[in-house]
């Protein structure tokens, strides 16, 4: 028996559960509706996944999408909850009573409509969901993001998100309010279509995350007081062992078959190296960008990443159980149990323990960037300016640490979105709003990122894929670094290397207010971020004012009767 696959969804350590269901539901309810309706095309099979529908995965998906017709209807309650993930028990958050969440499922070209219900009991938490990678095109107010997209859904409200699929793969939703993807709020997101790679079955979602037995709300204060919490464990989907407590994921493996795992790093601040013993990785996909496929035995994930990868199960001859590793880098986080975080994948009726020996590795924060090669070529077009942002930190007038792009820390307000300053008329922007202006539509923008700090950071961009033209340890200059601009690795979320520099590119093509930021947590609730507000001029006309306008009317009364106190960044 599998541990820890559902039907793509994750293991649920807490105490309520939230399978998918066929038949619709009453509207009340906060589970899943909706979620089999027939398809538009029959898909794919194992010998031809490189096809969808009337479509291939040669398909310029930036340009051409499927229209399904197909609305896949979601609802989600976000409860407080106790688990014990690892034998442990403490305090959570929870989407439908589940740690990890549940999956969302949808077809290339359907429609996705999430029902969210704050039902946490702290009177300081409102809440968001944010569709990490979703390009939301031309729906920028659906992105979900406090203070930028929208004011925190009160406890005790609702707010619906609706957007289009328009890309495929694999990616995952968490809260963007404080802390609290990293207390439970967060699940898988599949969208069905091409690959490049062929194989038998889809596992789903596999979700590596770091885990204290303390809250991160807890651990935030000795963050922004004393610098990162070394935190306890990790887990795979969902668990892991402690102590004599927890147990180990695991899964089942059929000799001769080739299986599509879809890897997340949901961490607050662990960079893994991911590996199977005696197994080789086929990387078919980084983000929610194919690529051309590579194999490797111990894979880089950063927080923010995602990567689809293939296994083949050959290798019965050579033991029944072998370790799934999730290794921590010491290189930029520590961990109390970092040798610890394993699950078993196994051949034959069930799970036994190990004996096999991890690959060597080297400990270190690297991108996958050298292996990547987007399957849809795309060229970067010239730019004729190149913005520089340095990453520094230093403490506030409190003392406690603040992360700066430029000499500006962000704070944004809950109760003051940007997107509302658009709608009222706001031309002019507060300093530590951190606002770079694009008002020129379709043209490249380059971006250098640098910090002299040895601590390596992931960026990630919302609204947009980005092309990763440079990246490497000192000091950029243009004189002494070569940008590639032919086919350079595109995706969302890239590792800014310590002591070093990342050079991005993206091309402004989806007006918005979109933020950019680092996804370890404490950094950008200590300020780590900026935000482009992209083609001004057309943002009112795309945005759901009256929805915007009553989630912010609701959580403005909220406020007001629970004396709430912003403390961190806003984002």
């Amino acid at each position: 028996m599998r541990s820890g696959f559902f039907f793509g969804a994750a293991a649920v350590f807490c105490t309520a559960s939230a399978h998918p269901h066929v038949s619709k539901h009453d509207p009340r309810s906060p589970f899943i509706s909706n979620l089999y309706p027939r398809a538009a095309c029959s898909g794919n099979t194992a010998s031809t996944r490189s096809e969808w529908c009337d479509y291939s995965i040669d398909t310029d998906y930036y340009t051409e999408v499927p229209d399904t017709g197909v609305t896949r209807e979601y609802y989600f309650e976000l409860t407080d909850v106790t688990v014990a993930p690892d034998g442990v028990s403490r305090t959570a958050m929870a989407v439908n009573g589940s740690i990890p969440g549940p999956t969302i499922f949808a077809d290339w070209g359907d429609t996705v409509v999430v029902h969210v219900t704050n039902s946490l009991t702290d009177s300081q938490n409102g809440t968001s969901i944010h569709w990490h990678g979703i390009r939301q095109n031309y729906t920028n107010d659906q992105d979900g993001v406090v203070s930028i997209t929208q004011c925190p859904t009160a406890p005790g409200s609702q707010l619906t998100y609706t957007w289009k699929a328009t890309q495929y793969g694999s990616s995952w939703y968490h809260s963007h309010f404080a802390l609290q993807a990293w207390e439970g709020i967060f699940g898988g997101i599949i969208i069905n279509g091409p690959a490049t790679a062929d194989y038998d079955e889809d596992l789903g979602m596999l979700f590596l995350n770091d885990w204290d037995h303390q809250t991160v709300d807890e651990l935030y204060i000795t963050a922004e007081s004393s610098g990162p919490p070394t935190l306890d464990n990790g887990l795979i989907n969902g668990t892991n062992t402690y102590d004599e407590g927890g147990y180990r994921f695991n899964t089942s493996f059929t000799s001769g078959t080739s299986y599509r795992m879809r890897l997340v790093n949901a961490a607050v601040d662990t960079h893994f190296k991911f590996s199977i013993d005696n197994h080789t990785l086929q990387v078919i996909a980084s983000d929610l960008v194919p690529i051309e496929p590579y194999n490797t035995t111990v894979l880089d994930i950063g927080m923010g990443q995602r990567y689809d990868i293939i296994i083949t199960a050959d290798q019965a001859s050579v033991a029944d159980n072998f370790w799934l590793r999730a290794i921590p880098q010491s290189a930029c986080s520590e961990n109390d149990n970092s040798n610890d975080i394993k699950g078993i994948i196994y051949y034959g009726d069930s799970a036994g323990t190990p004996t096999t020996s991890a690959y060597d590795y080297d400990d270190s924060c690297d991108d996958e960037t050298a292996n990547i090669v987007p399957y849809l070529s795309k060229t970067v077009g010239d730019s004729s300016s190149t913005s520089t942002e340095a990453a520094t930190v230093a403490f506030n007038d409190d003392s406690l640490f603040r992360w700066y792009l430029n000499s500006t820390t962000m704070v944004v307000e809950w109760s003051d979105p940007t997107l509302s300053q658009i709608l009222n008329g706001n031309t002019s922007y507060e300093t530590s709003d951190a606002v770079i202006e694009l008002p020129t539509a379709d043209e490249w923008v380059y971006m250098v990122i640098e910090t002299t700090f040895a601590v390596p950071h992931p960026i990630h961009l919302h609204g947009h894929d980005f092309f990763v033209l440079a990246q490497g340890s000192g000091t950029y200059s243009s004189d002494s670094v070569t940008l590639t601009t032919d086919n350079p690795p595109r995706r969302d979320t890239a590792m800014l290397p310590a002591s070093g520099y990342l050079v991005i590119a993206f091309e402004t093509d989806n007006p918005g207010a979109w933020l950019m930021h680092c996804h370890i947590g404490w950094h950008t609730s200590e300020g780590f971020a900026l935000q482009f507000v992209e083609r001004y001029d057309e943002i009112a006309a795309i945005t759901d004012s009256t929805r915007l306008e009553d989630n912010c009317s609701a959580w403005d009364t909220y406020e007001e009767e629970n004396s709430i106190e912003q403390e961190d960044s806003g984002v």
